[in-house]
Formats: structure tokens, sequence, C-alpha cells
């Protein structure tokens, strides 16, 4: 039977609707930062705590790393839909709800007595993230003057390149001080302030707007749309291969301890962070040569770490190449999508949300399976292949203007 899609509303196009404020709400866009530093610490902290946690749970480091993939998984079902599970209820309360939710998941890693309980708490994770990504940019158009919103937005993505900064170095290092354990327990401390803060200063958020979810598929009908779309699943698939793993390559190849990779880790986020504000010189150079030079940089950092890597000097030097470079990433294609299909930015930007925790999923659960098989320098190997693919589709197919 055949499904008339136009009936199904969602929020992809909040802002013609939104009568935007006389003043700025900087109380509640800080809160949406803060939201977005808790959700993607805890996102990232399985990489920094891969081999304790695993060990922990009497599991493999490749089963381990699936709980990665289960969160990306759910994400991107939670990033489609959760607009149309929503529907009606204020956004305020939503967003809050989201928040408890990362408590809950929390709460549930950091007591797993096995791989069962881990995934669970990962897959609830995995909704608040995909649910809370989804609706923080139309969010923070809403709670700000229109010629406001450019700033807004820079602030919330601050929570981004903060938890880059802290979550992997600072989990590593506490992860030995307290345990994985007490890791994720404070990160549900985290979570339980960031859900203060915005019950203190989200204002009431009325649902609103009435796009179709059919909005989606014309967009990826638009020449050069879906093309581009597999090209961002590769760059980021890429990416999370190498990202996820990269504790047992320094162990196992570079030969550091924890101190050592602590140190490399933190030397990625410092890195990541700068990369955010640099990138900007080369986008407003050519887009197109951000969106070829990226990824084309991360292939050859894979394929040199997977040849020569074992010399700590060296490998901590080309990881923190990769945090600045791959800093840009994220940047550079949320720039296409505005320039692409400027008239369905927010349609665009769900697509970018789905597409990046399928790469997510994907390049975790194909690094976990080659870890069992071939180590780390397979899993490298696999992280630059990607990468490469993901050059020469955007060399050849990817339209910038």
């Amino acid at each position: 039977m055949a499904t008339d899609t136009s009936l199904i509303e969602t929020d992809f196009s909040v802002a013609p609707e939104v009568g935007a404020p006389d003043r700025p709400a900087w109380g509640a866009v800080l809160s949406m930062s803060l939201g977005v530093f808790a959700l993607v610490t805890a996102e990232f902290l399985p990489a920094s705590l891969l081999t304790p946690l695993a060990e922990g749970l009497q599991i493999s480091k490749g089963a381990a790393g699936q709980a990665v993939t289960a969160t990306a998984l759910v994400a991107l079902v939670t990033s489609l839909f959760v607009s149309v599970l929503v529907r009606g209820l204020d956004r305020r309360w939503v967003l809050m709800g989201l928040s408890v939710l990362l408590i809950v998941s929390n709460l549930l890693v950091a007591s797993a007595p096995g791989l069962g309980v881990l995934l669970v708490g990962r897959i609830l994770m995995g909704i608040a993230l995909g649910g809370f990504w989804s609706l923080s940019v139309a969010t923070v158009m809403r709670l700000v003057p229109e010629d406001s919103i450019p700033r807004a937005l820079a602030i919330m993505f601050m929570g981004v390149s903060a938890a880059t900064v802290f979550a992997v170095p600072v989990g590593s290092y506490l992860g030995a001080l307290i345990g994985w354990r007490g890791v994720f327990v404070a990160a549900t401390g985290l979570a339980v302030l960031a859900l203060f803060v915005q019950s203190v200063t989200l204002p009431p958020l009325p649902a609103q707007g009435s796009a179709r979810m059919g909005t989606l598929f014309q967009v990826l009908a638009r020449p050069g749309i879906g093309i581009g779309m597999i090209a961002v699943l590769l760059v980021f698939a890429g990416h999370f291969t190498f990202f996820t793993y990269i504790r047992p390559f320094l162990e196992t190849v570079t030969g550091v301890g924890i101190d050592g990779v602590t140190a490399i880790l933190f030397g990625f986020g410092l890195a990541n962070f700068a990369g955010t504000y640099l990138v900007a010189f080369v986008i407003e150079r050519s887009l197109r040569l951000a969106l070829i030079l990226l990824p084309l940089v991360m292939a050859t950092l894979a394929l040199l770490l997977t040849s020569f890597g074992g010399i700590p000097m060296m490998d901590a030097a080309l990881v923190a190449l990769w945090g600045l470079v791959f800093a840009g990433v994220p940047v550079s294609w949320s720039t296409w999508i505005t320039r692409s299909m400027p008239d369905q930015a927010e349609a665009g930007g769900s697509l970018i949300v789905a597409a990046i925790n399928f790469a997510i999923a994907s390049g975790a659960g194909l690094g976990g399976a080659l870890l069992e098989v071939s180590g780390p320098r397979g899993v490298f190997l696999a992280s630059g292949l990607i990468l490469a693919t993901a050059v020469l589709t955007i060399i050849s197919r990817v339209r910038t203007s």
C-alpha cells in the first residue's frame, strides 16, 4: 500500500514560522552549549576507555567498540524521526527529557555487569544524542533575534570543541585514577549540571513547524545532493574507523603507556580546538579546496601511521595533525549545505546528522571486525582507503556551487 509522506509533519523548517524574541536569551543558549558538551563528552568516552572497559567487562576490544556502533545507529534513526515522535510537545520539556536520558545512560554504563547492559545504556545515549542534535539548531534560532543567530550557534558549537579537548584525554587520565566506571559517574554529574541549567534558563518553546517528511526525499533527489551525502558518509566513516580504535593503536603499535596515551590524545584535542577556527581561512579561499584537502590529508596520515607508526614522537605529531584537520570537516560540510540548498538548510542538516551517525556506526563496526583479524594497523589502513575513496568521490562528483 502506498504511503503519502506529505501527511507526516516534522520540524525541518522551523525558522520561517518562528517569531524571534526581541532580546537574546543568552543563558538559554549557554545551557544548550552545556548540553552539547555533556552529550559529546559521553559520546567520546568509549574511545579513551576502550581497553579498561573491555577488560572490566571481560569482553574483546572489538566487542566493546560496538557500543559506539549501537549509539550511532540509534542516533541515526532518532535524528530522522524525533520531530514526528514529539510532535506537539513543548521543546523545553523534550530537551530536558533527552538530558534525563543521558543521565540514565551514563548510570547504566557505569554499573554495567556485562555487554548487554552496556549496549542498553549506549542505546539510550543514541536517543539523547540524535534527538538533541536534531532539535538544537531550530531551538537556538528561537532563543535570539535573527541578527544574533550566527553568534548563538557559534556559542552552542563551542560545546563540541570543548568536549573534543576534554573527553578523550581527560577520560583516559581519569580512567587510570578512578577507573572507567568512575569516569562515567563523573559524566553523569556533568549531565545533571546541564539538566539543572536548562531547567533554569530555557523558556517555554511550544511546538512549531509545518514541513513534511517528504522534504527529505525531495532534497535528496536534487542534482548533486545524494552523492554529496555519500561523500559525507565516507569522510566520517574513515575518521571513526580511525578514531574509535586509536587507543589500541597507541598501546600496541606506538608502545606508550597510559601517560603517553593521555598526552597524545590531549594533543589531538587541542589541535582539534584550534582547527575549528583555522579552517575558516581555507573555506573563505575555496570551499571545494577544503572539501578535498581535509580528507586527503587524513588519508595520508592514516597510511603513514599504518606504514611507519611505532615512533612515539612521530605518531603524536601525526595524531595531532589529524585532530587539526578533522576539525574543519563538520564546518566545511555544514557550509556546503547552506550553499547547496539554502532554501532547505534544516532538511539538509537533518540528512547530515543521519549520514554522520551511519558513518560512525559503520566505521566503528568495520574497525572492530578488522581489529580482531588484522590488528590496529589493518584498521588504520582501512581508514586511509575509505578516505581516499571519499576524495575521489568529491573530486569527480560533488558540486560546490
